[in-house]
């Protein structure tokens, strides 16, 4: 496995890292939160996002989209972590796509990843039910009628929850909590009798919501994947959300890193530059190496993607670990190395540091990634 770019993916890069610097810098996001925006995303840069195609880089040509590989929305999604850049990019054209690419039937492929590619919905993938994450933990329950299933139950930290159109709502069908047996995955409109979505005020200022489903009807053709399968089906998702995700921390840690080595460049202390002393020195050197590793087992695990390997889960659970760890360091050191001034609203350190407590907890945190690694690994 060559950790590197192919051409075309460094030219998706390249395209995503100008239009997130002239497009949607980080005042773009302030503006955002300071109008305190329903949504937490701008539809007019959405659109624009769909023009250049990044809502069907993960959906095949023949339903509107590029079929251009988890490494080139990752490379996507690394740079607008760089700027903050707040879209539905994360939750619709990576989750929402792959979920019904890969385990929609014709006709739902045909009837929404057309719509996603081009813009016309959006999505949320419902799985935690408490703030661990673990989807066997699942007692939201879908019971077999007449016309097909009724749900009831309720999820948690849904990102992109509070603006969705459509839902994929992982849902027990038989067995007990505990158990990815006897798990469905089900599409769902966010719209439908019965759904009660309450947008939560998270560190990040991002859009998530809790959602209460009561005796909300769907049909039999709702289901995605097959009957019963959802917990496997749920965990592929979950893991190529993980990676996409981790690509977004790197590009987080690396902003934070940045700004941070500008500023040592700067700041006098006694007369003189901060960067000249040697225990800072050997904090940035640390910061420095953590971002190369994590640069490393990104890269792995969104090739390792795009490859079909079989150790998709482990790369996976360690790419999201480490940008895990990766991103808690820097942004810790970020505010430290900038004094009190870091954590006033005047600088952009404090957005950095809200949104990796965040992330670092979306699908799964450091531990119980370390644990899940382990697991696979046979330790």
């Amino acid at each position: 496995m060559k950790l590197v770019l192919n051409e075309e993916q460094q030219f998706l890069k390249d395209t995503a890292k100008d239009f997130a610097e002239e497009r949607t810098p980080i005042t773009h996001f302030r503006n955002l939160r300071d109008t305190n925006d329903p949504a937490m995303w701008d539809k007019d840069i959405w659109e624009e996002m769909v023009n250049l195609g990044w809502s069907g880089i993960l959906i095949p040509e023949e339903y509107g989209g590029s079929d251009f590989g988890v490494t080139g929305m990752s490379v996507v999604l690394q740079e607008c972590g760089k700027t903050l850049t707040p879209s539905p990019l994360f939750a619709t054209a990576v989750l929402g796509a792959y979920a019904i690419k890969e385990f929609g039937d014709n006709e739902q492929k045909s009837k929404y990843l057309p719509l996603i590619a081009s813009g016309k919905i959006t999505t949320a993938v419902a799985v935690d039910e408490s703030s661990h994450h673990n989807p066997a933990n699942t007692e939201l329950s879908a019971v077999t009628s007449d016309n097909g299933f009724v749900i009831n139950g309720s999820k948690k930290l849904v990102v992109d929850g509070s603006s969705a159109d459509v839902l994929i709502v992982l849902a027990r069908t038989s067995g007990s909590m505990g158990e990815l047996a006897g798990l469905t995955l089900f599409i769902v409109d966010s719209k439908a009798d019965g759904i009660i979505r309450s947008k939560l005020e998270m560190a990040d200022s991002r859009n998530y919501a809790n959602i209460e489903f009561n005796n909300v009807a769907v049909g039999a053709s709702s289901v995605l994947g097959s009957q019963e399968a959802g917990g496997e089906a749920i965990d592929h998702i979950l893991d190529i959300g993980r990676i996409a995700l981790s690509a977004e921390m790197l590009g987080n840690s690396e902003a934070a890193f940045s700004t941070t080595i500008d500023y040592l460049k700067e700041r006098k202390q006694f007369g003189v530059l901060i960067g000249t002393f040697q225990a800072l020195q050997h904090r940035a050197a640390e910061m420095f190496c953590e971002i190369e590793l994590t640069k490393s087992s990104v890269m792995a695990a969104m090739q390792g993607a795009d490859e079909n390997s079989n150790q998709l889960q482990v790369l996976a659970s360690l790419a999201k670990s480490i940008a895990g760890d990766t991103l808690h360091l820097i942004s810790n050191e970020a505010i430290q190395m900038h004094g009190g001034i870091g954590v006033t609203d005047e600088y952009d350190l404090g957005f950095f540091l809200k949104r990796a407590r965040v992330a670092e907890q979306i699908f799964g945190s450091v531990n119980f990634h370390k644990e899940r690694y382990a697991n696979l690994s046979g330790f």
